[in-house]
């Protein structure tokens, strides 16, 4: 892949960046695109998102994803994602970890939201650090979080992007 069309790729998230910047969402960027903006380029077809998981902002947060055209891919309505009590349904009867949008117009792009906290999410948003994608801020999970998170979830390619992490931490070290 070509770096134009690496760049082309990831700015297909800026309009929901720069949408939840906007709305004032309490979120951090995890998954994929973290891993990107702490410098693995590597593709990533969603943006994943630890977002505060209190009524209002979750609410915010759907609330966007919908204006944007994005829809649930399981058949329910976005906006009880707000709700903790369904939430917490959705883990036990479920096993749901992430709610997951997609966009019927633009289907290389999908967006999650984790249903619960993988940590502490006081302690994820205090260690998190803003990057630039383009003339986007966003909020990112802090390299030694992310490697943690990608630990935990212990699928191959996520212990292969921790892997690459650990030897990009400690070139800036």
């Amino acid at each position: 892949m070509t770096i134009l069309a690496y760049t082309n790729a990831m700015s297909l998230f800026l309009p929901i960046i720069n949408a939840f910047n906007k709305g004032k969402v309490t979120y951090v960027v995890v998954g994929g695109l973290a891993v990107v903006l702490h410098g693995h380029a590597r593709l990533t077809a969603d943006v994943d998102f630890i977002i505060g998981l209190d009524a209002t902002n979750a609410a915010k947060a759907v609330k966007i994803a919908s204006k944007l055209g994005f829809k649930p891919r399981v058949p329910v309505n976005p906006q009880d994602f707000a709700d903790s009590k369904k939430r917490a349904l959705w883990i036990k009867q479920k096993g749901l970890t992430v709610f997951s949008f997609y966009n019927s117009k633009n289907p290389l792009i999908g967006i999650d939201f984790f249903v619960d906290y993988p940590m502490n999410f006081k302690d994820i948003l205090s260690r998190s650090v803003v990057k630039q994608l383009g003339k986007i801020p966003i909020r990112i999970c802090s390299i030694n979080d992310l490697i943690k998170m990608k630990m935990k979830a212990g699928r191959p390619k996520d212990l292969e992007d921790a892997r690459i992490l650990k030897m990009i931490k400690n070139e800036k070290a």
